[in-house]
Order: C-alpha cells, then sequence, then structure tokens
C-alpha cells in the first residue's frame, strides 16, 4: 500500500498538537508510557509502520555520516533517558531518528527514585526529572538487544543504537568501576557504541566520578577490555553542563589521554536560573532539561571543540526545540545530535524539520 499521498494531510502533522494540551494535563511519566505503549501499537497494526515512515521519516544521502567509525544515516538521534530498556528501536526509528541511545543501564534491576519524579515547566518548555537510573538491569536489556540484532525491522537496518552505562544506586563509588564493567561486557556484542554517564544528577555521589582521577582510572579499564574478536567499540564520556572551564580542560585532557571516541555535551543542569515557572516546579529536586539549557549546551560544545582542536566528535544534547537550535549545536562543534525534551515538546515533525534544513544549509 502506498502512503506517500498521506503525507500531504495536514491531519498527521497537527495531531499532536491537538493532543499535546490534553496529555499536558497528566503526570508526565503517566503520559511517556501511555504513548510510547500506543506508538508500539499503531508501528505493529498492519501498514503502520510503512505509514510512520512515510509520515515522519526524512532520507537522503548528504544526511549521511560517518563519526567515531560508525555510519549514521542522519544526525540526529534520541537522547538516553526515553527509552531505558531497549524497547522502542524500531518505533523511533520509523519516527525518523538516525541513531537510538538506550539506557542508563545499571547491573541490576533498580525501581528508581520515588515517584512523582518528573514534572512538567510548561512555560520554561522543560523538564525537570530526579528518575534515578530506573530500569530492568543490564540482563534483560541485553536479550533483548540481541533478539532485535537478529531480526531488524524493515527500514531499520541502519540504525545505530548506543548503550548508555551507569551504577546502581546502592553500590559505592569505590566498587563503580565493577558496575560499569558488568554493564560494558554484557551489552558489547549488541550495542554499536557505548556511553559512560557519570554526570547525572539523580544518582547520589555520581557526579564525583567526574573528578580527573577517578575518571581517568575507569575510562583507562574500559579502555584496556575494549576488544574482542578484533572488535572495539567507541566509549564516549557524557558531561554536566555545570562544570567549569577548568574541569572541561581536565575532560579534554582525559579524553586524549585514555584515547576514548568523544563526548555527549550535555546530560542534565542542577542549575534553576532564569525559570519563570511556579516556585513548587522550578524547586523541584533533579535535573533540568529544555529551553533553559539551550545556550549552555552549545557554549560547553563550543568550548570544548575550540579547546581540543575538533580532535574528537562531540554529540550535542540540550535545548534543541528547534531546526535553529539544532543547527547552533551543528556550528558550535557538535558532530550529531540528540533530542529528548525537545521531542517531547515539539513534536515528532521536528526531527523532520531538523534533517530538512540541515541539507538546505548551503
Amino acid at each position: 500500500m502506498d502512503y506517500r499521498l498521506s503525507t500531504k494531510s495536514p491531519t498527521f502533522a497537527t495531531m499532536y498538537f491537538l493532543l499535546k494540551p490534553i496529555l499536558f494535563q497528566f503526570d508526565p511519566e503517566r503520559v511517556h508510557h501511555f504513548v510510547t505503549a500506543n506508538l508500539k501499537r499503531f508501528n505493529r497494526f498492519p501498514g503502520g509502520a510503512a505509514l510512520s515512515r512515510a509520515l515522519w521519516d526524512f532520507e537522503d544521502p548528504k544526511l549521511e555520516k560517518e563519526v567515531f567509525g560508525l555510519k549514521f544515516k542522519n544526525p540526529v538521534g534520541l537522547a538516553a533517558g526515553f527509552d531505558k530498556n531497549g524497547e522502542l528501536m524500531d518505533e523511533m526509528g520509523n519516527l525518523g531518528f538516525g541513531f537510538v541511545e538506550i539506557g542508563t543501564v545499571t547491573p541490576l534491576p533498580q525501581p528508581g527514585n520515588p515517584k512523582p519524579r518528573m514534572f512538567r515547566l510548561v512555560e520554561d518548555s522543560a523538564l525537570i526529572n530526579r528518575m534515578g537510573f530506573n530500569n530492568l538491569g543490564v540482563d534483560v536489556v541485553a536479550e533483548r538487544l540481541a533478539a532485535y540484532r537478529k531480526n531488524p525491522k524493515k527500514g531499520q537496518q541502519g540504525l545505530i543504537i548506543g548503550g548508555n552505562i551507569g551504577k546502581n544506586k546502592i553500590t559505592p563509588n569505590e566498587d563503580a568501576v565493577s558496575d560499569y564493567i558488568k554493564c560494558f561486557d554484557r551489552l558489547f556484542d549488541v550495542v554499536d557504541y557505548f556511553v559512560v554517564n557519570v554526570s547525572s544528577p539523580n544518582t547520589p555521589g555520581l557526579r564525583e566520578l567526574q573528578e580527573k582521577e577517578p575518571l581517568m582510572a575507569l575510562l583507562n579499564t574500559l579502555q584496556q577490555r575494549n576488544l574482542k574478536n578484533g572488535v572495539s567499540r567507541p566509549i564516549l564520556l557524557k558531561i554536566a553542563p555545570d562544570l567549569t572551564n577548568e574541569q572541561l580542560d581536565d575532560i579534554v585532557e582525559i579524553v586524549q589521554q585514555t584515547g576514548i571516541a568523544g563526548i555527549i555535551a550535555t546530560n542534565t543542569t542542577i542549575s534553576r536560573e532564569g525559570l519563570t515557572s511556579k516556585d513548587e516546579l522550578k524547586n523541584e529536586t533533579g535535573g533540568l532539561s529544555g529551553k533553559p539549557l539551550t545556550q549552555r549546551a552549545t557554549e560547553v560544545i563550543s568550548y570544548l571543540a575550540k579547546k581540543s582542536n575538533g580532535t574528537f566528535p562531540i554529540i550535542g544534547v540540550g535545548g534543541i526545540h528547534s531546526p535553529e537550535d539544532a543547527l547552533e549545536k551543528l556550528k558550535a562543534g557538535a558532530s550529531l545530535i540528540q533530542l529528548y525534551t525537545g521531542f517531547i515538546f515539539e513534536g515528532p515533525g521536528l526531527i523532520k524539520r531538523i534533517n530538512k534544513r540541515i541539507i538546505s544549509e548551503p
């Protein structure tokens, strides 16, 4: 069945924005589960996946990029946190993402922090979350990804999958390396690249691992294990936007000394500067994402790119709500970008708009 004419109908393009005011009346985490469950149902319905690709996906050879040895069909990815357990690769690929980062995954399953733990700041186009690495554990995720790899759906053969790994809350920092090793070894055969997450503000003490000495030890340990049957995986480090320039200088040195593949800039921020939402919302504990992070994330990308002389790739994430935001990240030095909060606030059409804008640039 040919769905190409359906893409000209404004119905699907505006559907999200008609539903958005209704969805935004409910708890963000409940809405997330409701939307993703129905997205999966839609894609399983006969013709649903093809219709999704016709409506939202946009392919052009000009979008293809090779970064840290991997070929991406387009530079727009889904950031970690949205698909924690590796359940939505087909669905996200059908919406037009060029790559999907699953996780954060920990060795043992854990429920995360008490609910409510996600808060929508509509006036600021932002989210605050304190999820706490809730996930089903690395064994479940690894088995799920292995099954997906054996039988990729039509149109998903080129989808790159990243594995974002962390430590369990009950694991003390002095034993954190063992948690990262367990996740690294278990996911090695089923992901295309790794992201070491030491920058979430929602696991007590985790950000202490961003200090130079423990971070060097962790990354060197993973690099020493990064070879299996002649294959190695790109390892990236996800950093917080709250680092000082001196700390960013250390990050550049760490990347160069350990030989990891690159940086993801940035995670959520603990800053609340400039927010206009009500005090009871903006004072919630957790990491802030969305438009308030746009400028700072771009500043971090630019600083790292200039300080390193562009010697390693950067994935830009933080406050991308428009094609212009995406271009700013790319022009600042990002090789790829990722969406999360912008995807929620602006809808799936944002992916296509960004990709179309990229190829229209001179």
